[in-house]
């Protein structure tokens, strides 16, 4: 039994296909799930998940009307995996930074590489790379519910792996901040010692 808004948020949330692909025009899947629950959002916003997605939604949520995907959102279509042309890479690090599971690795200037395995399809690399040399090939597996556990927990630990950096970031700032007000307090008493020194001549 569904007894409150969280908990059919995490129902919502575990029937979503977890690729992250933000096409519903929500932050991810989690995202998603909130504003169907808290703002009345439609549940036909998930071309990844397609009509099962949308039947299987409008099971656990009340008053809800089974219509196709909104083609606002885009299409529902076979799973494809990214992958880049390494010869091509110039290790530019975007695609890296907006891969939603940290599916894909390399370092700056070094080219990239795709884990096919961790690849969720969502194509957000493809829009974000500037010399378009990553191509989604067909998949030769069907997305699994395993496949979309996976990717949830990937994207909730890469979530708070940048949320901790931004604390560890501004805590170096507030830190150097503070260095450089006590330095500079530190040489307007030295000037200030001086002065009264040549005063005191």
């Amino acid at each position: 039994m569904i007894s409150s808004d969280e908990d059919l948020i995490n129902v919502i949330d575990s029937i979503l296909p977890q690729t992250q692909c933000t096409q519903c025009g929500y932050a991810g899947c989690l995202a998603y799930s909130k504003a169907i629950v808290l703002e009345g959002a439609d549940i036909n916003r998930c071309p990844p998940g397609g009509d099962e997605v949308i039947s299987r939604l409008s099971m656990v949520i009340d008053g809800s009307e089974i219509k196709p995907v909104n083609p606002e959102c885009g299409v529902t279509k076979p799973l494809h995996k990214a992958y880049i042309l390494e010869e091509h890479c110039i290790g530019c690090t975007k695609c890296i930074q907006v891969c939603p599971v940290d599916s894909i690795i390399g370092a700056n200037k070094w080219m990239h590489t795709v884990i096919p395995d961790f690849c969720t399809g969502c194509e957000l690399c493809v829009l974000a790379c500037p010399v378009d040399c990553i191509q989604m090939n067909p998949s030769l597996a069907l997305w699994t519910e395993d496949d979309a556990a996976i990717a949830r927990t990937r994207f909730h630990a890469r979530n708070k792996r940048l949320e901790d950096d931004k604390i560890l970031e501004q805590d170096r700032l507030n830190s150097l901040s503070e260095n450089q007000f006590s330095d500079g307090k530190s040489s307007i008493m030295e000037a200030l010692k001086k002065a009264r020194e040549r005063r005191m001549k």
